[in-house]
């Protein structure tokens, strides 16, 4: 029974203890964390650029081997490149409209705003951004810090061989 007792106080001690801890950590490295999750998301982000870049060297290198193997390429795609009408008169080009160009541009912004939309900072760090949030934070675990030293901590038992003094 006793031995049972001492288990349970034991594993009260370790959740209190714990949650205690981690509720004192977070506000007290609250800027550390912030930090922490706004440098991920630069990261984040510097990795997609890098390899929107990888796979634009990649294409931009099968274009200029394509150039080199066949040089009647550059008269049919400088048009393009350069922006300026093209004069093959056996050939039909497709007009853009303004209205098609539109939905194109609100159909980019809308996955550039999704995209935006995953790299938010967690809920419970924009939650913890108030000075007094954190204040109760800090309180709320130094108080089950004290809670689990006081109410779960080791207990002396008393020897056999001691004598008790009835008084």
């Amino acid at each position: 029974m006793l031995r049972s007792q001492n288990i349970l106080r034991m594993i009260l001690f370790v959740i209190f203890f714990s949650i205690g801890t981690a509720a004192l950590a977070g506000a007290v490295l609250y800027d550390d964390l912030l930090e922490y999750y706004r440098s991920k998301q630069l990261l984040a982000s510097a990795e997609e650029a890098l390899g929107k870049l990888e796979s634009l060297n990649t294409d931009y290198d099968a274009l200029l081997k394509q150039l080199g193997e066949n040089p009647g390429l550059v008269e049919r795609i400088a048009p393009a490149a350069l922006g300026i009408e093209p004069n093959d008169a056996n050939t039909i080009y497709p007009e853009v409209t303004a209205e098609q160009l539109d939905a194109a541009r609100k159909v980019l912004a809308k996955d550039l705003e999704r995209q935006q939309s995953g790299a938010e900072l967690p809920e419970w760090i924009v939650r913890c951004s108030e000075p007094s949030r954190r204040i109760i934070l800090f309180s709320a675990g130094g108080l089950l810090i004290l809670t689990s030293l006081i109410c779960f901590g080791p207990v002396k038992e008393k020897g056999r061989g001691q004598k008790q003094l009835n008084g």
